[in-house]
């Protein structure tokens, strides 16, 4: 079974632990991606601001969890990075929910499907 193919109307549930494993897979896809989006910041934060390493993974962290950045941002170019960053980081959370929340409404939804169909 690949991992983004879901059962259609017609096929049975999966199991819990299929369900499981799909769950699982759908979390790492969230994680590589926060990481990934946690990567961009803390580079942004050290390069572009001059922030120290853990100044950079603070700040980076702060604006991707939705509290807002910690240090003063001493330049132009650094309010500018912050300001795309924090739009960035607002869209990676939409997308991160989505794909937490899409087997498990998926399960949802076939479960209603393949019940009027058994009904």
């Amino acid at each position: 079974m690949a991992m983004t193919r879901f059962e259609k109307r017609h096929e049975s549930l999966l199991t819990r632990r299929q369900f499981a494993w799909r769950l699982a897979s759908f979390a790492g896809i969230a994680f590589l991606l926060i990481a990934f989006a946690l990567g961009i910041g803390i580079a942004g934060y050290h390069y572009i601001a001059g922030f120290s390493l853990p100044d950079s993974i603070l700040n980076a962290s702060m604006i991707l969890g939705g509290m807002g950045p910690v240090g003063e941002l001493p330049s132009t170019e650094a309010k500018l990075f912050a300001s795309i960053y924090a739009i960035f980081s607002g869209l990676v959370f939409v997308g991160v929910v989505g794909i937490l929340l899409s087997p498990i409404l998926h399960r949802i939804l076939h479960r209603f499907h393949f019940d009027d169909e058994n009904s």
